[in-house]
């Protein structure tokens, strides 16, 4: 009796681990929003870590929060880092690409996991001069985020906080 629990105990690991294999090498997430603001008015929230504070979701994770800004105060080279509560982790974002039509990041991630992750906006102007803003976050997906996903949607999960954060930050630009 023994074995034979044994034996189907390792039969389901073994199934467990061939799915998580097979998940996808990548990630990505992806929100948007139309803004009635040009470009002009929204890179500046985006392009200065500092800017950060009026409209992310993760600002407010943990208001004790330790923040670190290095570098330029915007555009390529600017750096910032942020150590907080379990909540926040740890990490250092650092801008790679600065243009009106896309904003590109390097996201590190320190705790509470290591991840190297890309964050990008792009604002895209329509013909009414409003701009469609879209923020999304790729990345490769490891066997650690393989295996997270039979417990978490990440999409659902990271999509919620996008939507918040372009929801403040199309109240803030449209202000």
């Amino acid at each position: 009796m023994v074995t034979a629990i044994v034996i189907v105990l390792i039969a389901l690991a073994a199934v467990l681990a061939a799915w998580i294999v097979t998940r996808p090498p990548t990630f990505r997430v992806e929100r948007a929003v139309t803004v009635a603001a040009p470009p002009e008015r929204i890179h500046p929230l985006i392009d200065d870590f500092r800017a950060w504070s009026r409209w992310s979701p993760y600002e407010a994770l943990d208001p004790a929060m330790r923040r670190t800004f290095v570098g330029p105060e915007a555009g390529v080279g600017a750096v910032y880092a942020w150590a907080g509560n379990g909540k926040a982790g740890a990490g250092r974002m650092e801008i790679l690409e600065s243009t009106l039509r896309r904003v590109a990041i390097r996201l590190d991630f320190v705790r509470p996991f290591k991840a190297r992750n890309t964050a990008e906006f792009k604002l895209e102007p329509q013909a009414d001069g409003a701009t469609r803003l879209t923020w999304a976050m790729h990345g490769p997906n490891l066997t650690v985020g393989k295996a997270m996903s039979l417990f978490l949607d990440m999409d659902r999960m990271i999509g919620r906080d996008f939507e918040a954060g372009l929801a403040r930050l199309k109240a803030v630009a449209e202000a």
